[in-house]
């Protein structure tokens, strides 16, 4: 996969996180070898290892979000944005930025107390391992949506003023409405 350029400081400190985040599903493999390996051959299964992937697993998700918009690999409908002209793909671009920041502002103002308090309470998971998965969580939650705020901001920026991309979708397109246009012609004034 070629990774879409950095173009500015939110894209280098997205590209930071996901940096982190993709090696932590090498470790969730690597804890969750050593829970199978304890539990059948040492008879000795652990207490930790499944909370401690949850845990880890949480953050790769959230992260993972991040790096997918700051990619440009987010979904969008193809088939429609790159058949419109680039004035209502700006638009597009607009109305999808601005409800993903009403989604932020709304999850961050309706969960800043929830997440606030399981953090200075340092809330634990309730399980015998008991690691702090609320009170570290919840807060990455509000962080991370935060940063995707910022991160949509910059590439509504930054693409403002690019060419149009064309996808294979486009093209396929094309040669649709060609071939339609071309059909639809009276037998005589086709060119075969």
């Amino acid at each position: 996969m070629v990774e879409h350029e950095r173009t500015g400081i939110i894209d280098l400190i997205t590209w930071g996180f996901s940096r982190v985040a993709m090696w932590a599903p090498a470790f969730v493999v690597a804890i969750m070898f050593y829970e199978v390996v304890m539990r059948y051959l040492f008879i000795r299964p652990t207490l930790w290892v499944n909370e401690m992937s949850l845990w880890v697993a949480g953050g790769i998700y959230l992260t993972a979000g991040l790096y997918s918009l700051q990619q440009r690999s987010h979904i969008r409908i193809f088939i429609i944005y790159d058949i419109v002209p680039r004035w209502l793909q700006r638009i597009f671009d607009l109305l999808s930025v601005f409800c993903l920041l009403v989604f932020v502002f709304a999850v961050i103002w309706g969960g800043f107390g929830e997440a606030w308090a399981k953090l200075m309470r340092w809330e634990t998971f309730g399980t015998a391992f008991d690691p702090p998965i609320p009170a570290t969580i919840k807060p990455l939650i509000l962080v991370t949506l935060f940063f995707l705020a910022l991160q949509a901001v910059s590439n509504l920026i930054y693409d403002w003023n690019r060419e149009a991309e064309k996808t294979e979708i486009a093209e396929d397109v094309e040669v649709i409405r060609a071939s339609l246009g071309s059909a639809s012609e009276p037998a005589e004034s086709r060119k075969d």
